[in-house]
């Protein structure tokens, strides 16, 4: 098997290129605009340096290639808001090339990696992928063209809606920085743990080295087709979080509100039986998946 991983040098693209070396040939095409190198030390993996939005290099990487993991986007919702124009063209028209240059290549199967913001504040708890979409940001519009896509593509296409995935190597820098390495950081340092807004929302955090063995199963799986979504089954608040966090590492840092973040879903419930039901299973708790970072760090 040959591998492709779009953003591979990201965080998720990363952990997955890893995993998949021991499996066959990788390859990652990433422009670094996220990604790092330094990610990628000591991988046996080919680079090449580039976005997936020029056709050539595009049609290079895929030669030869029989599985295409799709995680190259702006993932940034905040970042969305600012610059939608950017996030259609890198998340939408993206999607198209790299599906149109996979048919021409003849891979097998095209794996993206999509999100559970396109449920948006759609009230049904746990989100199931039954439910009907309510993207309320450009990155979610974003995410949801790009699956109907990959369902309407001449080659077989699965999405996977990410739920809130956290794990060793995610930047905690940045103002558009994930809860858990932010709030990570912040207590390692004995600073006050940044919580926007009340501190009720809620989400489905979701271990880096679950998601991997999901993007592996939906590749791999012979009757895997359409959507799936890549969770823990356990919802949890923000504040809920920031005390386990305060708990792991043994902090006595404070917490610290601030203003609530525009676009941003308030309650988040994963259903995986869907996912479940092909054979995959979560195997870190978030305790567990904490603590594991901890190790890592």
């Amino acid at each position: 098997m040959q591998f492709l991983i779009t953003g591979g040098a990201g965080f998720i693209g990363s952990h997955l290129a890893r995993h998949l070396e021991s499996q066959g040939k990788v390859t990652i095409l990433d422009n670094l605009s996220s990604g790092r190198e330094v990610n990628l030390k000591g991988s046996t993996c080919r680079l090449l340096k580039g976005s997936v939005l020029d056709s050539r290099l595009l049609d290079e990487a895929l030669t030869g290639m029989t599985h295409v993991f799709h995680l190259a986007a702006m993932v940034s919702v905040p970042e969305s808001v600012a610059h939608p124009a950017r996030c259609h063209e890198t998340n939408v028209e993206g999607t198209r090339q790299v599906l149109e240059a996979a048919g021409r290549a003849g891979v097998k199967r095209v794996v993206l990696a999509s999100s559970c913001a396109i449920y948006g504040n759609e009230p049904s708890m746990p989100k199931n992928e039954s439910l009907p979409s309510a993207p309320a940001s450009p990155y979610a519009e974003s995410k949801l063209a790009a699956e109907k896509l990959c369902a309407s593509a001449r080659i077989p296409a699965v999405s996977l809606r990410f739920f809130n995935v956290y794990g060793p190597r995610q930047d905690p820098q940045g103002p558009y920085a994930a809860a858990v390495p932010k709030l990570l950081e912040a207590a390692l340092a004995g600073l006050p743990l940044p919580i926007h807004g009340d501190g009720q929302q809620t989400r489905d955090f979701v271990f880096v080295e679950d998601v991997v063995s999901a993007l592996r199963q939906a590749a791999l799986h012979p009757d895997m087709n359409g959507i799936y979504n890549v969770a823990s089954g356990e919802s949890t608040s923000i504040l809920q979080l920031a005390q386990t966090i305060l708990t792991v590492t043994r902090s006595r840092s404070p917490m610290e509100h601030l203003p609530a973040r525009p676009a941003d879903v308030r309650f988040s419930s994963a259903s995986i039986a869907r996912l479940q039901a092909t054979g995959w299973r979560p195997s870190f708790p978030l305790i567990k998946g904490l603590s594991r970072m901890l190790e890592k760090n």
